[in-house]
Order: C-alpha cells, then structure tokens, then sequence
C-alpha cells in the first residue's frame, strides 16, 4: 500500500517556501544570525542601563541603543536612495559628501557674522535646517537632472559631487571648522533632557512614518516602480520617466538635509573630511540587502529600512570584538558580500530547486 506524505509535511513546506521567497527573508534571517551570534557570544551584549550623562539627565545606554542610534542616519538615507534606485536604476555616491555641504550650510547659519566660534546661535536652527533642505534638494536636482534629463548613467553623475562636495562644503565655512557652543543645538544628534531615548531614533522613526504615509496615499510608489520596471511603456501609459527620476533624487536631497542635521549636532561641529565617510556605500548596500534589485523596478521600503539595521549591527558586533578600525571595512565587505549574494534571485532561485528536489526525493522515499 502506497504511503502518503503527511499533510502536516505539505503545508509546512509549503509556508516555509513562500517564507523564503519573501522579498525581506534574507534581512530578517541575517539580523536572526547576528542576534544568535550574540547572544552565545557574550549574553551582555543586550543589556540595555538607565544612568546619567554629564549633565545629570536620564540616558539608556548599551549596545542595542547604540545600534539603534548610530542607524539613525543610515535608515533615513536608506529612504531615499530606495527610491532613486528603484527610478533610475542606479545609486547615488554622492550622499557623503551632500551631507558635509548641508551640515556646513547649518553650521554657516547658526555661527553668522560672529566667526566659527559664536557665543550664541545668530539664527534659529529651524532657519539654518530649511536653509540646508534647500541647498540639499538643489544639489539632488542637479544630480536628477543629469540622470534623468542628460541620460546620465547615475553613477558616474553623481561622481562630480563625490569628488567636489567635501570641497564645497569647506569653501562655505571658509576652511574653519565651526563649534555651535549652545547646547540645545545638540539635542538633535544626542538627547533631549528628560528623555532617556537618543532624539536621532524619534528622527528616523518620524521620517519612517513620513515616507509610509507618503508612499500609501500617493501614487509615488507606483510611479517609481512602473518607471524603474519599464520606462518606455510608462511613457506610453501618460507618465513623465524624467521627472520622476528627477524628483526621486529630490527626494534623496531632503533625507540628505536630516541626516546632516544630525551628523552635525552630534558633535556640535564638522569635519569635513570624515563626516559620513563611506555612508553612501552603507546605503546602497541596505538597499541591497533588503531584497531590491540594484538595477531598478520593484522596491519594499521595510526591506531597505531593515537592512540598514543590519548593517549597523554588524559594525556595532564588529567593535565589541575588538576588530581594528582599519580591517573593519573588510570583515563588514565580506559578511555583506555573502548576504547579497545570498539575497540575489538567481541564488535564491537555485536555493528553491535545490530544496523543491530534496523534498520530492524525501516523499519519494516515503512512498516506497
């Protein structure tokens, strides 16, 4: 008598293939990796303690806070460069740099005509961060307009502010380097008295919300992806490829203009050479790992979001380890290299065969 496989069987395999063919599976499974890795290699890792800073106040500390806190800018980042990759089918290297002229434009603001060390802020930082949305936006049209209006390949678009922007933003503040004295200009990049939760997570998580809201009562989303998936017919369907792309990269300069703020009030001042080093690259590779194809087309915005806590993760258990500052990129470059190639859909494709054969070898087996 022929034995059947259980159906218990079919519908486990069944949810754990629709499981992993969901586009957000390998960033959920690395950031289960990463915890498990953790916890069996020091428990301590996610202790998280109420104390004081210097000033008496509240603050919660530990390595969970610090991951959520140093992503701060990388989620925000992360928003936007989903959204020109989803459009144009690239990325923009350029977002480091972009953030030193927007943190330079605030700091300009703020020190005035009183010279890099004001005793008090000469403008309200309200006006000094609309100021740097502007610039910021400005210079994200001027990369949309080369992609999307020059035909530029994003890339190599971008290149003219990865090269010049640290530049620029060096120029604006006449090659000083800029201390805001008020301490109330560096509660956006620390804390607020009282409250114990670093203000760059309130940040994050309220552009987060922004963006949601924005991509579930607009037609942006859908926009972004028909443009990405196939210019050509959209335009045939009554849609502007161009100035979607274009705004896209607007997009991105408004993220750019919120992550500066933050960069910026961490410290209170700047350095141009060092402020958001190498962050254009940690964008695009949460991009990546949350399931979106870097050439453009269908995007989910959560995977990107968490991608970016990924990453962030990892550098945190990197330096709780003690790995040297210089090797870090490498030891980051491979674990992220396996984690795209993982998330890639030819892998991901074969991974589903391979497991699809085994399970028909198994119920084969059964049978018999």
């Amino acid at each position: 008598m022929t034995k059947l496989a259980s159906p218990e069987k079919k519908t486990f395999g069944a949810k754990f293939k629709e499981l992993a063919s969901n586009q957000i599976f390998i960033p959920v499974a690395a950031l289960l990796l990463l915890v498990l890795f953790n916890l069996i290699a020091d428990p301590g890792f996610f202790k998280i303690t109420l104390g004081q800073n210097s000033n008496g106040d509240p603050v919660l500390s530990g390595y969970l806070i610090t991951i959520l806190n140093n992503a701060s800018e990388l989620v925000i980042l992360a928003i936007g460069m989903t959204l020109v990759t989803a459009a144009s089918g690239g990325q923009d290297i350029s977002v480091g740099a972009n953030i030193a002229i927007a943190g330079s434009v605030i700091l300009r603001i703020l020190c005035g005509n009183q010279g890099a060390r004001p005793e008090t802020m000469q403008a309200p930082i309200i006006v000094a961060f609309l100021a740097a949305c502007a610039v910021s936006m400005l210079f994200g049209a001027f990369n949309g307009t080369l992609v999307a209006y020059f035909k530029i390949q994003p890339m190599v678009a971008t290149l003219i502010l990865f090269t010049a922007g640290r530049s620029i933003a060096a120029w604006i503040n006449n090659n000083q380097l800029p201390i805001i004295s008020d301490a109330s200009f560096g509660y956006f990049g620390n804390f607020i008295p009282g409250i114990p939760v670093p203000t760059p997570v309130f940040i994050a998580i309220a552009c987060v919300i922004v963006i949601m809201l924005v991509l579930k009562f607009t037609t942006l989303g859908l926009l972004t992806q028909s443009v990405g998936i196939n210019s050509h017919s959209s335009r045939l369907n009554g849609i502007d490829p161009a100035f979607v792309k274009f705004i896209t990269y607007v997009i991105l300069g408004l993220c750019v203009a919120v992550a500066g703020l933050i960069k910026v009030s961490r410290i209170s001042s700047i350095n141009y050479s060092v402020i958001a080093k190498d962050i254009e690259m940690d964008a695009i590779l949460a991009v990546a790992l949350g399931g979106n194809a870097l050439s453009g087309g269908k995007f989910n915005m959560w995977g990107s979001i968490l991608g970016a806590y990924v990453i962030q993760f990892l550098t945190t258990t990197l330096y709780k380890f003690n790995v040297a500052s210089d090797a870090l990129p490498a030891y980051k470059a491979v674990v992220v290299i396996l984690l795209v190639v993982m998330s890639a859909p030819v892998v991901r494709e074969k991974m589903g065969k391979a497991m699809k054969s085994a399970a028909s070898k198994k119920t084969a087996k059964e049978a018999k």
